[in-house]
């Protein structure tokens, strides 16, 4: 049975600026802006919640097949995933069109000018878990990525009763409490931070309890006050594991569910689950983007138990 990942393909253009931004837009000229930075340094990082998450499953021993869009950069991309254990065969390539890209550019402040390019990501809806015949598929998770195509994998995981995870992350701030719906009625997990639920109850007049009459399980993440996970008659709350050192956030959040995926597939108990999502971010947070952590099963297990004890689960092959 697989586990198929869903989600945006991305690379980011990380640049920085040895000035401060503010200083060079005069006020007087704010209506007319035209302004060019000469940048120290420039880093390009392979991103994306998709393959973001599916790393870190693969990882941690398991054996995700990466389903999206991307664009004719990709070949070099997904040569690096499937030589980390990522099957990138439900990777639909956009002839004329370039890979999604987040393009960044930092000051010495810490003030970020950013653009975003959607490119091959607005494909994303002519993909579908129907026709590609995915009825072997035991769990998916469908993370940000086009907002229709994210409803239509909802819809067609259901049709095809597929234990689907609705993570919907950065689309709720620009979603109607009806695309809300449309994607956590019937899923096995909804899973935002604390901010993104309680822009969900807001937007659709949903309470917790009223959310798990039609899903699973609610997860909750807080960053450093770790996660809350809430299944019907039950609140499991799972502390953040001790960082040695934080070095990029970018992509803890991936790696979270990446760890609790894990943890799924080898049929732990939720507690167990969400601390293996907990270890797997911290991990993260220690190194340089979402997909710069490296561990074995033994690393990854001795750091379970020195935090939480025991854990039950199989060794990875």
């Amino acid at each position: 049975m697989k586990t198929i990942v869903t989600g945006s393909i991305a690379y980011d253009y990380l640049m920085s600026f040895p000035g401060s931004f503010t200083q060079q837009i005069l006020p007087e000229h704010a209506h007319k802006i035209s302004l060019s930075f000469l940048v120290d340094t420039m880093e390009k990082r392979r991103g994306g919640c998709g393959p973001n998450i599916a790393y870190t499953i693969a990882l941690l021993g398991g054996q995700p097949a990466l389903m999206g869009t991307a664009g004719q950069d990709f070949p070099e991309f997904a040569q690096w995933l499937e030589a980390r254990g990522v099957d990138t065969t439900l990777v639909k390539q956009v002839e004329g069109k370039y890979t999604a890209s987040f393009f960044c550019n930092t000051d010495l402040h810490n003030n970020q000018i950013s653009s975003f390019y959607t490119g091959a990501m607005a494909h994303a809806g002519e993909l579908s878990f129907v026709d590609l015949k995915l009825t072997d598929t035991a769990l998916a998770i469908i993370s940000p990525n086009d907002p229709q195509a994210m409803i239509n994998y909802a819809a067609q995981c259901r049709e095809l009763n597929i234990n689907y995870i609705f993570d919907p992350g950065w689309q709720v701030a620009r979603a109607d409490g009806e695309w809300l719906k449309a994607g956590l009625v019937g899923a096995k997990i909804y899973i935002v931070n604390d901010y993104e639920i309680e822009l969900t109850k807001q937007k659709t007049g949903m309470s917790e309890a009223d959310i798990l009459e039609t899903a699973g399980a609610i997860i909750v993440t807080r960053g450093k006050d770790g996660s809350t996970i809430f299944v019907p008659g039950k609140t499991i709350d799972i502390p953040a594991v001790p960082e040695k050192q934080r070095v990029d956030p970018v992509g803890a959040g991936d790696a979270y569910r990446g760890g609790l995926m894990r943890g799924l597939e080898l049929a732990l108990p939720w507690e167990t689950c969400g601390r293996m999502g907990s270890v797997a971010a911290t991990y993260c947070l220690e190194n340089e983007g979402g997909m710069g952590h490296r561990y074995t099963w033994d690393e990854f297990k001795a750091r379970y138990e020195a935090t939480f004890g025991p854990i039950l689960a199989e060794p990875v092959h």
